[in-house]
Order: C-alpha cells, then sequence, then structure tokens
C-alpha cells in the first residue's frame, strides 16, 4: 500500500483563532461528532484522533488509519496543523496508512443513525477563511446508535482512547442469526481456537475477542453463550456473525457485549479470601490466598491437595480463558498460614509471601532458613510452573516469641531475585552487612529483604522505620533493581530524604513512599505522603510510582487538572503518580462516589494508562458510557478504572458485582489492556461467564477471578506517533 500524505493549507487565522481551532480538535477526539458538511464524507457522525477516523454512514463504519514514520515533537504538530511549509520534511513522511469498513449486511437500508448521551461543552471548526464554511457550536456524543438495524436489533457504538466498541442489543423475538457484518479491506476473515475473530489485513493480523454475552434478570445479569460465526454468500464474501447457545431464552433481550472475557468463582465450601493476582505472557492468571476449606479446588499432582490446618494458602493457576484450571494447590502446616501477595517470572514460576504459625510449614533443603525461628514467621515459597514441586521454601524471620513478622508484598525482577516487604517486630530479623538500616528502631518497623534466585541467601535486607510503629503495604521494583515500598508510619523520625516531597508527619498516621537503591544501602528517596493510608504500588519504565490507597482527608493532595479534586462522600479512593526523584508529584486524583470507597490494587501498562480496583457503596461511583454494569447491585460491589497517563479523565471505569458483598483486593494488566482482578465475594449471582471454571457460590464467601476488556475491539487499535490533521476516508 502506498503511503498516504496529507496536505493542509495555510489558513489565514490570527494566532488566537489557531489556538481556538487546536482546543477545539482536542476536545473532539473520542466523541462523536455530527457532520454538518466539515468533512467531505457521507458519513452521519464521525470520531478521530491521532492517527484513526471512524465515520458513520448508513451502510456501515469506515475506518481510516495512519502510522507516522517519525516521532513530532509538539511544535512539529503545531507546524503540521497550521504551518505546513514550515514543519521539517522528515514529520510529513507518512509510513503506512490503511482503510477498512465494517459493512452491515442484509441490514435496514433506511436505519437511522442517533447520536446518544450528549457530552458537555461545544466544538468548532474554521475551515480555510471563508466563514461560510466554519463550523460552530456542535454538540458532541459518548454514543452512536443504529436503531433497527436488523428487526428488533440495535448496535450501539462507543469510543475509548481510538478504541471502537460496538455491542448488540437484542429484543425479544429477534433473530440473532440476523447480525451479519463484514470487513471490506481485509484479506481474510477466520477464528481461532479461544473463539475470536482473527481479521488478516494488509498491515498484519488483528484480533476481536470472543464475545461475552448475558440477558438482564431483574438486578442480575445471567451469562449467555455466544460464539461468533462465519460464512461465505454465494458472490464470495465472506460474513460474520453470532450464534446463541441453549441458555438463550428468546423471549428475554440479549445483549452481545464483550467486556466481560470470562469470570469465575473459586473457593469451597468454608473460608476462602484471594489477596493476590499476577499473570503471565500466555495470559494465565495466578492467584493466592487463605483458605480454610477442605474441598477447595486442587489439581491432580499438584504439591500439596489436602488441607493440613486450620487454615491453609492456596495458589491457583488459571488458563487464559478463566475455563480451567492448570493447577491448584494447597501450601501449609499444621497451624495457621495466610498468604499476602503473588508475583510470577518469565518462566512461570510463582512468588509466595505471607506469615506462618506452622512449624512444619514446608521447606526446601538449602533454604536461607529451613526451619522456624518463631512462632510467626514470615514464608517465602517459590512453585515451579506445573505447580507440583517448590523450587524454594523458606522461613524469614528474626528470633524471639511473640515477635510477629509478616510478608505483606512481592515483587521479582527478570533474574528471578524475590523482593519482600512487610512488618517486623524481631529485634533479631535477619539483616544484612551494609543495609540501610541494621537495626529495629520502634515497635514494629517495615523490612525490605532480596533474595537470589535460588531462594538460598538474601542479596540484602533492611529495616525501614522510625520510632514508633511502621508497616509497610506494597513493593515493585524497576528494571534497574530498585525498590519502591509503600505504607504507613507513627513515626516523626521516619527516615526520609533531602528534597522529597513531603518531609514531616502531617497527623498521627502518614504514608510514606520509599525507593531503595540495588544494594538496598542507600535511600534514593524517601517521603512521608500525607495522612492517608497506601495500598499497592507500580513503577513504569521510566521509574515513575502510582500509588494507591484510602482517604477521608478533605486536604489530600491532588493536582491542577485531575480527574477528581474534591473529596466525595465519607471516604475515597486516591490514585497519584509520584516523580522519579519523589520530589513532585505527576498527577493525584480522588476517585469515589458520595459515600464510601476504597483503593486496594494497582497497574500500569507501557502507555502510561493507569488500572485501578477496590471497593464502592456509593451508588454514584464514576463510570464511563461503556461500562460493563452502570449501577450498584446489592451493598457493596467492586469497581475497575482505567485512567489515562496524565490523570485527567477516565477511559473505562465499571462497577462489577453481585446483590451482596464483593471486595477487590488485586489487579494485574496485560500488553493488551485486558486487566485480571481478584476478590471475595458472597453475592450467589456475581456475574460469571459461560464455560468458566466455577459458575456458583461454593460456600457463603468465595474467591472470583474476572478478566475485562478495558480497550474494547483492539483491531480498531492503531498507535502511532503523533499524525495530526484531516485524515483520508473510503467513500
Amino acid at each position: 500500500m502506498s503511503p498516504i500524505l496529507t496536505k493542509y493549507p495555510k489558513s489565514g487565522l490570527s494566532a488566537e483563532q489557531e489556538r481556538h481551532i487546536f482546543d477545539s480538535l482536542t476536545r473532539q477526539s473520542q466523541a462523536f461528532i455530527p457532520n454538518v458538511g466539515q468533512v467531505a464524507t457521507p458519513a452521519h457522525f464521525y470520531t478521530r484522533g491521532a492517527g484513526y477516523g471512524f465515520y458513520f454512514t448508513p451502510a456501515g463504519v469506515n475506518m481510516a488509519f495512519i502510522e507516522s514514520s517519525a516521532k513530532q515533537t509538539k511544535l512539529d504538530r503545531y507546524h503540521r496543523l497550521f504551518r505546513p511549509d514550515e514543519a521539517q520534511s522528515e514529520t510529513e513522511q507518512v509510513k503506512q496508512g490503511m482503510a477498512l469498513s465494517l459493512r452491515f449486511i442484509g441490514a435496514n437500508p433506511s436505519a437511522n443513525i442517533e447520536a446518544r448521551k450528549e457530552e458537555p461543552g461545544t466544538v468548532n471548526f474554521f475551515i480555510g477563511n471563508d466563514p461560510a464554511k466554519w463550523r460552530t457550536d456542535l454538540h458532541s456524543y459518548s454514543e452512536v446508535v443504529y436503531p433497527e438495524l436488523w428487526p428488533n436489533i440495535d448496535m450501539v457504538f462507543h469510543n475509548t482512547d481510538g478504541v471502537l466498541k460496538y455491542e448488540f442489543i437484542i429484543q425479544p423475538g429477534a433473530n440473532v442469526s440476523d447480525i451479519r457484518l463484514t470487513y471490506d479491506g481485509a484479506d481474510n476473515l477466520s477464528t481461532d481456537t479461544e473463539g475470536n475473530l482473527i481479521i488478516h489485513t494488509p498491515m498484519g493480523i488483528l484480533t476481536e475477542q470472543r464475545p461475552v454475552s448475558y440477558q438482564p434478570d431483574g438486578e442480575q445479569q445471567l451469562p449467555v453463550t455466544t460464539e461468533f460465526a462465519l460464512e461465505r454468500l454465494p458472490d464470495g464474501i465472506l460474513v460474520f456473525g453470532f450464534t446463541a447457545g441453549s441458555d438463550y431464552d428468546p423471549q428475554s433481550p440479549l445483549i452481545i457485549d464483550p467486556d466481560l472475557v470470562y469470570s469465575t468463582y473459586l473457593g469451597g465450601g468454608e473460608f476462602n479470601h484471594s489477596v493476590g493476582i499476577a499473570i503471565d505472557t500466555s495470559g494465565n492468571a495466578y492467584v493466592t490466598g487463605p483458605t480454610s476449606s477442605p474441598d477447595f479446588p486442587t489439581t491432580p499432582g499438584a504439591f500439596q491437595t489436602s488441607l493440613k490446618g486450620p487454615r491453609d494458602v492456596f495458589i491457583t493457576k488459571l488458563n487464559p480463558t478463566g475455563s480451567a484450571l492448570v493447577y491448584s494447590t494447597y501450601l501449609g502446616g499444621l497451624n495457621s498460614d495466610e498468604s499476602f501477595a503473588i508475583a510470577v517470572d518469565t518462566t512461570g514460576n510463582a512468588y509466595v509471601t505471607g506469615f506462618t504459625d506452622s512449624l512444619d510449614f514446608p521447606t526446601t533443603p538449602g533454604a536461607f532458613h529451613p526451619s522456624p525461628q518463631n512462632t510467626f514467621s514470615t514464608f517465602v515459597t517459590k512453585l515451579n510452573s506445573t505447580g507440583n514441586a517448590l523450587v524454594y521454601s523458606t522461613y524469614l524471620a528474626g528470633g524471639g516469641f511473640f515477635t510477629t513478622n509478616v510478608g505483606t508484598a512481592i515483587a521479582v525482577d527478570t533474574s528471578g531475585s524475590a523482593y519482600i516487604t512487610g512488618r517486623a517486630r524481631s529485634p533479631e530479623f535477619p539483616i544484612t552487612p551494609g543495609a540501610f538500616q541494621t537495626s529495629l528502631k520502634g515497635l514494629s518497623d517495615a523490612f525490605v529483604s532480596k533474595l537470589n534466585p535460588a531462594g538460598s541467601a538474601l542479596i540484602y535486607s533492611t529495616y525501614l522505620g522510625g520510632g514508633s510503629y511502621d508497616e509497610s503495604l506494597g513493593i515493585a521494583v524497576d528494571t534497574s533493581g530498585n525498590a519502591y515500598v509503600i505504607g504507613w508510619t507513627e513515626s516523626t523520625d521516619f527516615p526520609t530524604t533531602p528534597g522529597a516531597f513531603q518531609a514531616s508527619l502531617k497527623g498521627p498516621r502518614d504514608g510514606f513512599i520509599t525507593k531503595l537503591n540495588p544494594t538496598g544501602s542507600t535511600l534514593v528517596y524517601s517521603t512521608y505522603f500525607g495522612s492517608d493510608e497506601p495500598s499497592d504500588i507500580a513503577v513504569d519504565t521510566s521509574g515513575n510510582a502510582y500509588i494507591i490507597g484510602t482517604t477521608d482527608s478533605a486536604d489530600f493532595f491532588t493536582t491542577p487538572g485531575a480527574f477528581q479534586t474534591s473529596l466525595n462522600g465519607q471516604s475515597n479512593a486516591f490514585i497519584t503518580k509520584l516523580n522519579p526523584a519523589g520530589s513532585a508529584l505527576v498527577f493525584s486524583t480522588y476517585l469515589g462516589g458520595s459515600i464510601s470507597d476504597s483503593g486496594s490494587g494497582i497497574a500500569v501498562d507501557t502507555f502510561g494508562n493507569v488500572y485501578a480496583t477496590g471497593t464502592t457503596v456509593s451508588p454514584d461511583f464514576p463510570l464511563t458510557p461503556d461500562a460493563f454494569q452502570t449501577s450498584l447491585n446489592g451493598s457493596m460491589n467492586i469497581f475497575i478504572t482505567k485512567l489515562n497517563p496524565t490523570g485527567s479523565a477516565l477511559l473505562y471505569s465499571t462497577y462489577l458485582g453481585g446483590s451482596s458483598f464483593d471486595e477487590s483486593l488485586g489487579i494485574a494488566v496485560d500488553t493488551s489492556g485486558n486487566a485480571y482482578v481478584t476478590g471475595t465475594t458472597s453475592s450467589p449471582d456475581f456475574p460469571t461467564t459461560p464455560g468458566a471454571f466455577q459458575t456458583s457460590l461454593n460456600g457463603s464467601r468465595d474467591d472470583f477471578v474476572a478478566k475485562l476488556q478495558t480497550s474494547q475491539n483492539e483491531s480498531m487499535r492503531f498507535l502511532v506517533n503523533g499524525t495530526w490533521g484531516q485524515l483520508p476516508f473510503p467513500n
């Protein structure tokens, strides 16, 4: 395909008018704009952004994509938009472009196209120097709807961050098989073994994930089996549609909506409490927590297939579709054992930490501490990729009775070294020479330990704390081996560094954020963080730290332009991005509704989008139009929220839960923008998907594992390097 070159005439406008145009173009991105002549296309509505354009016509949706060959600076973009004759030549080169059209087959040729959910503000278009061609005060919308596109079937479109998402609303009496579509401009269509639609294009293979559907039943959503179906028409055109399984009730509405990839219960008949989740590069999900269920699901050949004590750890690996256990095992001794965190390395080994009261907790020969030092010890366990053997397992604790030491979080680097943090009350906790802090200062201190890949020795281990109570709750590690730790402190002398964001304790208890160098000998930075309690941390490749937690402070640190700058209700979650030096906030925002919300887990993708989860009882928690679940069910639900890289807008946000109590405790994200969450639920109607491993509640409270698409229809996403201006489109 030949490069697509775009030219812009001189506007002849003042600098103020040009800035007004730029602001208008920025606001229109992602929203649907009515076409009243400002775009030369038969589209009734359109949306476009950097490198893409979607144009909605009666016959289908025309899509145009451009990929730039050179990264443009802000000045280059300005010149390209308003002064093309002054722009540098390399920024005008377009590497590749593509046009696709999602065409409706057998649809109503006179179907209306409607825009719904008006967005605040207006957009303006000053085209050339002829005022007759200018279009001003146009409203934008967050949905485009084709009502009655097929008999009793509506098609609804949303655009989130350049990702086009669609769903079908099928009324009683409609025929699901009426839905037929094709991609003009694609080389071929196929389905893979997981039921995804594969679109073969000149730019490569694109994927639409298998649809997930449900039927409303009061406040519940009953899952319905739906699959992509391919058909070759007599004229040779390959079209796709959907088939519905025997669980479909034609007398009730059906929503074909691909938000929820899978969702499953996980648990036995007694206490189950999933506290952490990690994923590998293949999309397998690993979860852990404590259980007292003797019938917790385990797999043949797993390391430990029966409950040994009143409460054991479980470690479970789910396959990428959530339909089966790759492995599931108990881990524990004769007394109580609990895990609090899990991490996974590049070869699928799982690392777990927590605490044990068992003198016979499973350990391995040659481990750092194969024997217990006291009755309440931290443990660190590395389980192999098949779940049938321990690579290593060790106690990590000091001597003395009633000196509880608890591992609360764990991370692993590319070499397989494990980083553990938690709370130490023992003055004999294992510390290495040259560590930052070699003695216990208060009633309890945080600790940070780095264990070698064999689990046989500490690379470093240090206390971290002041003269009162200190406890760490989360840890992350960057590519250089710096460890980032968050937690809370009551110590006025908690160690901080010059130039840190907050140098002194503000309340009776403050959060803290500390960055340790790769040898554990020095603080890169350390800062107090408000009278608030952080709960989890993530770090990006640039060394920015992302923190989530809960606050009831009306004066919590927020930044100008942040998504939510004031407290709603009694307490809200908060999300903060701290710069690599620990000296300033990149952004900081509240997140919550009018009653109470708490943040528990955070992750960041390679683009800097932030994924957050927690628990809410607020009926007005902030959601996006394409939310999977748009209202609070029961007393308490979880939330899954995706925030843009500047912290100024939601890209996706939804409730998830049933009619009772649901709690989310961990989140992970894959390279496709899918969010994986885990926690506990007592809801017998928690949303599950057809074919999921466990579709009903086994006890009074079970765990759940869910995977959601937060960037819908990845076939519509093209990452470009800042191409701006009028995009080409097929007629």
